[in-house]
Order: C-alpha cells, then structure tokens, then sequence
C-alpha cells in the first residue's frame, strides 16, 4: 500500500489563466462581493466615498468594507491577520484585486466608519424584507452578555477609588519630604530629577482619581470600568462580574434572520421589551407585530406601551412574592375593578392607600381586621395590606397569552438562541476587540450582518442570493 502524494513542488506547471477559476462558484465570497458593490457608498456616508481630486489616492471603501466581512465570516477579526490574510488568502485576493492595505488602514477604517457599516447591517435586513424573506410577524427577543476589552480589575467603586487616592496621598508626602531633604544637600541632583517625575506621575493619577470619583456622584452610580467607561460589570450569579455589554437582537422566528439589534450598557433586559420590539416593527414595517421573550423582559409599563404600538407581547410575568410567611399570599385577595379595592378570604375590603412610586405599584390597606377569625392565617400585624402594579392588566394578559400557547417559549428558544451561539462561536466566545460603545457596536452589526447573510445562503443558496443582489 501506498500513500496519496503530493506533486513536485519544483515541477513546472501551467496554473489557471484567471485568479477567479480558483473561487468556486458557490463561494460565499462572491455574495459578498455582490452586496457590497450594490451599496450606496456615500448614502451610508463612509469616508472617502468620492474619490479626493487632489492628493495621494486612497483605498476604496468597497474593498475595506468587503474585506471586513469576508474577516468577520472567517473568524478573523484582528486588522493584522487581516493584513496577512490579503496576502495569502486566494478568495481574498480576488475580492480586493490582489490589493493588500496594511493593518493601520484596516483599522482605521473600522473606527471611522462606525455609521456606515452599521448602516450596511441595516441596508442588508431592507433587502430580506424587500425580499419577503420575513415570513412570520412572530419575533423573539433575547439578550446576552458580550465581554469588553477592560480587565475585571479596572472595575472601580466608591471605596476602592478612597482607598487608592489615600495610598497615592501618603506617596505622595513621602516625596516631598525626600524632596526637602535633597534640597537639604544631603542627596544628589540626580535624584531630585527622579523623584519629581514620580511625584508628577502621582499627581496625574490623583487627578484621574478625583475625577472618577466625580464622575461615580455626578452619574448617581455604583462603580464604573476605568479605560472603558461604556462597560459596565453584567453577568449572572454571586461573585465579581467582568465588564461587559448588554447586545440585543430580535429574530424572526420562522427564518431565524435577525431583523434588528442593539448593543446596550442595560445590565438588566427589564427595560428593553419596548424599546426592542418598537425598533423591531419598525424594521419589518408591519401594522402589528407579536413578541415572545423570556421573565428578563417582564415589565408592565413596556407591556402596555407595546399594546398602545400594535405589539403583542408574550411574556411571563417575572413576580416579586406578596406575602408575610406562612401567610395568605397575594393570589388569595380578590381585585375588584369597579371599586378599586380588594376582597379578602373573609369577604372584608383592603381599599386603596397610595402609589409606590418606585415599585410602581399600588397598595392596598384592609379598612378593620379586628375580630377576624381568619387573621392569625393572615397578618400577625394590625391590618392586612396587599400591592398591586401599576400596570397589571397589561402584565396579566402578557402572561396569558404564554400560559394559553406553551409553544411559544419553545419557539423563543429555537429561535433566539441560535443566533447567538453561532456570533459567540465567531467572536472568540463572545468578546470585543474594541473599545467603547461607538466601536462595539460596530462590531456586533458586522457579526450580525455576517450572520445573516449566512442565514440567508442556507435558506435560498448563495447562486440565488448573488443573482437577487445583482
């Protein structure tokens, strides 16, 4: 038996004639050539649209544009494997021409041109809905966690600023009092030079200090992400939680296309169910529009806001227990919307008493429980009282709809899961490369852009898709 060799690597041969006979016809690359040349490159208002009259010319941003992607559906985000992958890469040299910028220009381009490729993630789901590639008004929402480029220990609190800047304090009297000593004549030259450039080092982190510590007042907040001030620390369970942003997408669920997104510094989805869903009908320019999400998103305010909008949420009501114990819990009282008041399991009335303005609910005060055999089941304090939210009616329904349709969390799932596991697979796990909202977002809409156009080659092939674009 034999092994399958290889040719003679100095053996003479006659390669193709067209660098375009080693890029199959199938190739995705060729969707991304089509896509891009169809753009309207000063509509999305990249640099260097139009060609400069005078000066040393520049590259075009189609190329730059083209090159991203094809990285972004390679794995290959970095602007110097970039830089590599043009000079080696065959599908690549036949999308640039054999032009091969270097890792600065690649750069460049993705931190100047942050409207732009978002605009282009935008231009892509028009063309599914002008496609009809939406097929369903049943969209699921879901958010996730995506790392940013700060480190854990850049996370800085009230205490840990105090601390630092009163270390910092201390070094800094140490050096002065070496600098008096030098000036004593005890010491040389030299050393004075040294020690008044630590001292300045000090003081400007004093300085950057202070103003942290101004900016955690003036923003009313906990701690904040030192060289990353967009991050905030967002994750699940006990324990530290790395700096992170909150990246949103809404899938249709009969395509698995995802229609629209959003890149957050929300720690929390509690406050996007409106927000998302409004952006969402918006994108798929429907009169109406149903949302399933999971308990992250129960909110009762963006439930009634989304029902005032034509939007149907279906959602599970993510509920706070009302009860004192061992208690008769919330769901014993009996709300009666004629008189705004509640019956009790003894047929006595809790009428209304005020707003909780900060849990935005309503409470409930029983007029007399003296004398109420039922009491020690109860309360074990003089009246028994009860809130409800300022918006449960909305949340009521929002939640019946889930409980009459168990299929719609299924479909939640399959549907917005998915997208997110094939991103975090591309992105290293779910981790930025840039620094700051402006340049993260960016990131997400070319991960999502490529995700899409992924999506949509194995809904309809990428021969189908090129033809549609041309």
């Amino acid at each position: 038996m034999r092994y399958i060799r290889g040719g003679d690597r100095n053996q003479a041969s006659f390669l193709p004639a067209r660098i375009d006979d080693y890029v199959a016809a199938d190739a995705a690359v060729r969707v991304i050539d089509a896509f891009v040349e169809g753009l309207d490159m000063f509509g999305l208002g990249l640099v260097r649209a139009t060609p400069a009259v005078t000066g040393r010319p520049g590259y075009d941003p189609r190329d730059l544009l083209k090159l991203y992607i094809y990285g972004y559906l390679n794995e290959v985000r970095s602007s110097r494997k970039l830089e590599r992958e043009c000079r080696r890469n065959v599908e690549l040299m036949w999308l640039l021409g054999r032009l091969a910028p270097d890792f600065k220009t690649i750069a460049d381009f993705r931190r100047d041109n942050a409207a732009g490729i978002v605009g282009a993630c935008r231009a892509f789901v028009l063309f599914c809905r002008e496609q009809g590639l939406f097929a369903a008004r049943l969209v699921a929402l879901d958010g996730s966690k995506f790392r940013a480029v700060a480190s854990a220990k850049r996370i800085m609190g009230e205490r840990k600023v105090a601390e630092e800047a009163g270390r910092i304090d201390q070094q800094i009297a140490a050096y002065l009092a070496n600098l008096d000593s030098i000036d004593a004549g005890e010491r040389a030259d030299s050393d004075a030079e040294q020690t008044a450039a630590a001292l300045q080092a000090l003081r400007a982190r004093r300085t950057d200090l202070d103003a942290l510590a101004a900016r955690l007042k003036a923003e009313d907040r906990t701690s904040l992400v030192e060289g990353e001030l967009d991050a905030r620390p967002m994750g699940k369970g006990a324990g530290s939680k790395p700096p992170s942003y909150n990246v949103q997408t809404a899938v249709d669920a009969a395509t698995g296309l995802i229609v629209h997104h959003e890149v957050t510094t929300e720690p929390t989805d509690n406050r996007l169910l409106h927000p998302m869903a409004k952006a969402t009908k918006d994108a798929v320019a429907a009169d109406t529009l149903t949302v399933v999400a999971d308990a992250g998103y129960s909110n009762g305010a963006d439930a009634a806001a989304c029902e005032n909008d034509g939007i149907t949420p279906c959602v599970p009501a993510n509920r706070a227990v009302n009860n004192q114990g061992d208690f008769f819990d919330r769901t014993a009282f009996i709300y009666e919307p004629q008189t705004d008041s509640f019956r009790c399991p003894a047929g006595r009335t809790l009428v209304r008493k005020q707003i909780l303005t900060r849990k935005q609910s309503v409470l409930y005060i029983a007029d007399d429980c003296s004398g109420c055999a039922l009491k020690p089941r109860c309360t074990r304090v003089e009246r028994r009282f009860v809130q409800r939210h300022l918006y449960e009616d909305a949340l009521q329904c929002m939640n019946a709809r889930v409980e009459a349709d168990p299929h719609l969390m299924r479909q939640r799932r399959c549907a917005a899961e998915h997208p997110f596991g094939t991103i975090k697979r591309m992105t290293a796990g779910g981790r930025f490369l840039t620094r700051g909202l402006t340049n993260v977002k960016t990131e997400a809409a070319l991960s999502v852009l490529v995700y899409n156009i992924m999506r949509v080659i194995n809904l309809i092939g990428s021969q189908s898709l090129k033809i549609r674009l041309a």
